[in-house]
């Protein structure tokens, strides 16, 4: 993690003062050399839900020796000419992309889980290299999706309030003001639970008292979380509560996704038409999340080769996955399949928390060569010296 100072500098309330922190802050800094295998193509940052500006994250991936990063936010590219612009300052190569939900309506997926932990029906894609006189038609397109999120939100937003009466969440007095949506970002369900954490932590402390409270409403903590929630220094105390959030309480007050995702055939049409690369996200049956916020549970590996039958059906061209988070077995499968269908293969590892290293260490492996060439072609396609 960057130093807190400098983070709060890079996180400044506007675009500007940002990146003119930015301009300052590199002419004392020096970075480590980059490595040629750290890549990551799947930061996340506060136009969706991140500690880190895109100015901040751009300084993150090259003070931990990332030759090259990629920001996604979620249903928005709005941080993206912030990203190049830090991007530039720093000399940093870096590709620009969004993560959206899809609906799998009348699809052979439409009654089937994939890679979603809260709905069937609707999957998760990347939207990757998009060319950069493309990028407001991209967020435009969304803009009424990322509208109709918000009014899911204030639903869940009530199931909260009826879940734990007395707790006081209010959406636009709560919630709405820690995202950038007023600039073009979303607002997501990491935005609820991250405004919850802070109502309980006014309400219940930190440590023991955190604790004792969480057993109070039915939460189980694991050994590796109540040691998180015992460590009242902690900087970033609330991103660990919203962590434990995210996995046992969001079922609890989960509406269903509708008119906020897009079907996966328009998506992949858009793409087509901007000269953008669509991605199937593969996630796989989880057992032990690495971010602590997804709980064991079964998703698109008992018919994955149907699930890449009818994504190509569907127009999309690539799958992304993230090495660290699989096992052998799974990545060696969805690495065949790829070659079978004739998909090409992008890594990203999602980055949203203060306790993530932007590094995935799993592509020191040479398997992954592969992905290191993939993500020069992304940036190579973005300035227009490539196709896809």
């Amino acid at each position: 993690m960057i130093d807190i100072e400098i983070l709060d500098r890079l996180n400044a309330p506007t675009k500007e003062a940002r990146l003119a922190n930015l301009a300052v802050v590199l002419k004392t800094t020096q970075f480590p050399p980059a490595r040629r295998e750290y890549i990551n193509n799947h930061i996340h940052t506060i136009y969706s839900f991140s500690p880190y500006s895109p100015t901040a994250a751009v300084y993150a991936a090259k003070m931990e020796g990332l030759c090259t990063a990629g920001i996604i936010d979620h249903d928005s590219i709005s941080g993206a000419r912030e990203f190049l612009e830090a991007a530039e300052l720093a000399d940093l190569p870096v590709t620009v992309g969004m993560e959206c939900r899809v609906s799998m309506a009348g699809t052979a997926l439409e009654n089937k889980r994939t890679n979603n932990p809260d709905q069937v029906g609707i999957s998760y894609m990347t939207i990757q290299s998009v060319p950069h006189d493309r990028i407001e038609e991209l967020n435009a397109f969304f803009a009424p999706y990322r509208a109709a999120r918000e009014e899911r939100n204030r639903k869940m937003v009530e199931n909260i309030d009826r879940l734990l009466p007395g707790i006081g969440l209010d959406y636009d007095r709560d919630v709405r003001p820690l995202s950038q949506a007023a600039e073009g970002g979303s607002v997501t369900e990491r935005h609820l639970m991250y405004a919850l954490a802070r109502k309980m932590v006014e309400k219940a402390g930190k440590g023991r008292g955190m604790v004792d409270y969480l057993a109070s409403i039915g939460l189980t903590l694991s050994a590796k979380q109540t040691v998180q929630m015992l460590d009242n220094a902690y900087p970033f105390y609330e991103y660990d509560l919203l962590g434990i959030l995210k996995s046992a309480f969001v079922p609890r007050i989960y509406v269903d996704a509708g008119e906020e995702c897009p079907s996966i055939r328009d998506v992949a049409k858009l793409c087509d038409e901007i000269d953008a690369l669509g991605c199937y996200a593969y996630l796989g049956d989880v057992t032990a999340s690495v971010t602590g916020d997804k709980k064991a549970q079964k998703f698109e590996d008992d018919y994955l080769d149907e699930v890449m039958a009818c994504i190509r059906d569907c127009g999309l061209r690539a799958v992304t996955y993230m090495p660290t988070r699989n096992t052998p077995e799974q990545l060696a499968r969805i690495r065949h399949l790829c070659d079978e269908n004739g998909m090409l293969q992008v890594s990203g590892e999602d980055i949203n928390s203060p306790r993530q290293s932007f590094v995935i260490r799993a592509m020191e492996d040479p398997l992954f060569a592969n992905l290191i060439d993939s993500t020069w072609m992304l940036i190579e396609h973005e300035a227009g010296k490539r196709a896809l």
